[in-house]
């Protein structure tokens, strides 16, 4: 049975073209397979098209298990992942995003973000772009970066940050 007990989650349109959901559930601190699959699970039937999970949070594969599971088109999924900071070159941020990819069960990834501004930032943000060219990435952004640091990623770029993603805790 299908619920779908949301209403229509507005989206924004992204500086790429691409439109990207307003809310979404995220799955930090979630590591326990089964349990990231309920969520997950639970969050696509209760309406929610925007799923974040990220290397660091250990769940991809959980995440693409109930993204599987459910009865919602893949297409319809906004997934948005992120890059961690130990594969912060452009060799290891290219063998990640396939990696990424084999582990969440998906040919695309509708977001993938830089997770935080350390480490080899240019490397990694070009194998980003790499993967948006060959079409494995709809749309690239960052997580957690200060102005100073967005300046200097456009300054050594050449597709601008569709995303800044930001922390905020009450």
């Amino acid at each position: 049975m299908r619920r779908n007990t949301m209403a229509q989650i507005p989206t924004k349109k992204l500086n790429d073209g691409n439109e990207m959901p307003q809310l979404g559930f995220g799955v930090f601190q979630i590591p326990d397979h089964d349990e990231a699959v309920k969520a997950v699970e639970s969050a696509i039937a209760n309406g929610y098209r925007l799923i974040d999970t990220a290397e660091a949070y250990n769940n991809q594969k959980a995440v693409g298990d109930a993204i599987k599971n459910s009865d919602v088109n893949r297409d319809d999924i906004f997934l948005t992942t992120k890059l961690w900071v130990s594969n912060f070159t452009y060799e290891k941020a290219t063998k990640s995003i396939n990696n990424d990819l084999e582990e969440l069960g998906t040919d695309y990834l509708d977001l993938m973000l830089l997770h935080q501004a350390y480490g080899d930032v240019a490397g990694a943000w070009r194998a980003l772009e790499d993967a948006q060219k060959a079409g494995k990435i709809k749309s690239i952004g960052v997580s957690n970066f200060w102005p100073e640091q967005m300046i200097n990623l456009q300054l050594m770029s050449n597709v601008r940050p569709a995303v800044n993603q930001i922390e905020v805790n009450p």
